[in-house]
């Protein structure tokens, strides 16, 4: 059980990061699902064009567009140079709707280092605010934000804070302040983890605790996906290695050593499910392995039911 999940749901903004292929996509959809049948207006929003979650609902629209995925649950695939577009609509007016037209400056802006990243983030900033700067748009209770893979998720995180420092004065400096100010808000942005039972995926969760911690920011809670159940005991081990070696019929045997091979796999990933715990104790919870050949709507929503049992 985690000890400080009751706070995680009222973060207005959490970021969920985790090395690639551990199901971050997947969570981050499932959270969404889960804090909008709380009652919390939800948007999932993705990056680098990414639309996931809106083929996984069979819901089309355009980029960075906000779109409904159901009731009181939203996505929005985030695509920097829309991001930019807006950004110089609502602060420059008629200079920026120029500046927005013009190729030049868009491959200028987009090849500065980081840039991208820090439009993205103006982006889920605005997103996450009591008072919208899009016009129209109705404000939200939660963000979650499908972030970059764990190699890249400290410097994602940290880009405004850089952009704050290098630029010092002028609009790009004050925005870049004010995001990195609400990022290091502990009340209103969280971080959530996400890791398989497997060596390099635990790994890469541990140091990007630490990188984390670096930078002044820390991880609200580990989720530890695609855990295998439990279904056998040590004593249990014993007795189907030993009918193994005994069994006559190859589909007996080859069925015995079918659920010898799932046990050891368990007690493998509970040395890796400890090494977590150790790191970061009370806040790891955990996800079943889903047997299914894709993860649809279904397997979101019962995703979602296994979520709110483990922050309960």
């Amino acid at each position: 059980m985690l000890h400080q999940v009751p706070s995680l749901l009222q973060r207005r903004l959490i970021f969920v990061t985790g090395k690639g292929g551990v199901g971050k996509s997947t969570v981050a959809t499932a959270l969404g699902i889960l804090a909008a049948r709380r009652g919390l207006r939800t948007i999932v929003a993705e990056l680098g064009g990414n639309d996931r979650a809106q083929r996984t609902f069979e819901r089309h629209g355009e980029i960075s567009h906000e779109v409904e995925l159901a009731p009181g649950l939203f996505t929005i695939s985030i695509d920097p140079q829309q991001a930019m577009e807006e950004y110089l609509r609502l602060r420059i007016g008629a200079l920026g709707h120029a500046l927005s037209a013009s190729r030049v400056f868009h491959a200028f802006a987009m090849a500065t280092p980081g840039m991208r990243e820090l439009l993205s983030m103006g982006k889920i900033w605005e997103l996450a605010q009591f008072e919208r700067r899009t016009r129209d748009a109705a404000p939200y209770d939660l963000v979650v934000v499908d972030a970059p893979a764990t190699g890249h998720g400290v410097g994602f995180l940290q880009t405004p804070r850089t952009f704050a420092e290098i630029a010092r004065v002028g609009p790009i400096a004050a925005q870049a302040g004010r995001i990195s100010a609400t990022i290091a808000d502990r009340s209103f942005t969280g971080v959530v983890a996400v890791s398989t039972p497997e060596e390099m995926p635990v790994t890469e969760t541990l140091s990007l605790g630490e990188g984390l911690n670096r930078q002044q920011l820390a991880i609200d809670a580990v989720i530890l996906n695609e855990r295998y159940p439990d279904r056998f005991t040590a004593a249990d081990l014993a007795s189907i290695q030993a009918a193994t070696e005994g069994a006559g019929r190859p589909g007996v045997r080859a069925a015995l050593r079918a659920a010898s091979s799932q046990q050891r796999r368990c007690l493998a990933q509970a040395e890796q499910q400890q090494r977590l715990e150790q790191a970061f104790p009370g806040i790891v919870a955990q996800l079943p392995f889903v047997f299914s050949a894709s993860i649809g709507v279904a397997e979101l929503r019962q995703l979602a039911d296994q979520l709110g049992r483990a922050l309960a």
